[in-house]
């Protein structure tokens, strides 16, 4: 499990637009990791991630989504809903079980393994400076944002 103060997990994967996108880039980040495209919440999340770009680039934050779905999933994703942040296909789950967020979890008593919504505020030498587990969508890009500021500003 993975802590604040802790170096951040290198990754190399393939994007949305036939991009790579890799870890540490050399600039602070926001690593945020979501279920599936195009659901209520993971559309929510992107959109909102999407909206605050331009303001963490002012202050040298990336912002990067994961999942495990396709980069060809995330080129449709992307499209239909006007996203402007990288996202990386972790389709074979490293960079997912590197950071701790392929869990098991369990609906209508069926238990399966699945991404556990979590976002990591990580400095340019790649340490862990904020970190949020079983994220709730609702207000989370304005917190996100707002640490941000506070550590980068």
């Amino acid at each position: 499990m993975l802590n604040i103060g802790d170096k951040a997990p290198a990754f190399e994967l393939p994007g949305n637009g036939d991009e790579t996108i890799s870890f540490p880039n050399g600039k602070a980040a926001i690593v945020y990791f979501y279920p599936k495209d195009d659901t209520p919440g993971c559309t929510t999340e992107a959109i909102e991630f999407s909206a605050a770009k331009t303001e963490l680039e002012k202050i040298g934050v990336s912002v990067i989504g994961m999942s495990p779905d396709t980069a060809a999933k995330h080129d449709k994703f992307s499209k239909k809903h006007d996203l402007t942040i990288a996202l990386a296909a972790d389709e074979e789950k490293t960079a997912l079980e590197a950071y701790g967020v392929w869990v098991e979890k369990s609906m209508y008593g069926k238990t399966y393994m699945g991404v556990e919504r979590s976002t990591f505020l990580i400095d340019a030498d790649g340490k862990i400076v904020e970190l949020w587990r079983k994220v709730r969508v609702k207000g989370h890009v304005d917190a996100v944002v707002e640490a941000a500021r506070q550590h980068f500003g």
